[in-house]
């Protein structure tokens, strides 16, 4: 499992590739979007930004998963939305727009997990790597 020095890594690399490509490269991977979220962070207060993938998307509601790559802990940044959840979503091209983050029920998730997996098989496997419960979130114009 990656450690969180090893996804802070990757993901100033992934921000290094956005700024030396002049935002060219970097939008996609795996056959799904690329996004930057920005949260608040729960300790500090500062705004935190992270690029993640959205298996997913329906009209202007995106969702994200919290796998950590089959960690047993949960990501920074969904603890963050969770304390607040007033998020700042960018796409390729387009400006930051503020979102409302919200963590899927249990009924939610259940209907959505097979169409999550079906777009990235490789989120079944983090699920198998945990006892956790990788959270859905669903990111909803504010």
């Amino acid at each position: 499992m990656p450690s969180d020095l090893m996804l802070k890594t990757m993901n100033t690399l992934h921000k290094g590739l956005l700024k030396v490509s002049f935002g060219k490269l970097g939008w996609d991977a795996g056959n799904m979007p690329v996004l930057e979220l920005t949260t608040t962070g729960r300790k500090s207060g500062q705004p935190r930004s992270v690029m993640l993938t959205s298996p997913h998307q329906d009209g202007d509601r995106i969702v994200i998963v919290a796998s950590k790559g089959g960690n047993d802990e949960h990501p920074a940044w969904f603890l963050n939305l969770r304390d607040d959840p007033n998020v700042q979503v960018a796409f390729k091209g387009a400006a930051p727009k503020p979102m409302l983050a919200r963590v899927a029920t249990a009924e939610e998730r259940a209907e959505l997990w097979p169409v999550i997996t079906s777009a990235y098989k490789g989120y079944a496997g983090y699920q198998e790597k945990t006892s956790r419960e990788i959270p859905l979130v669903f990111l909803d114009p504010a």
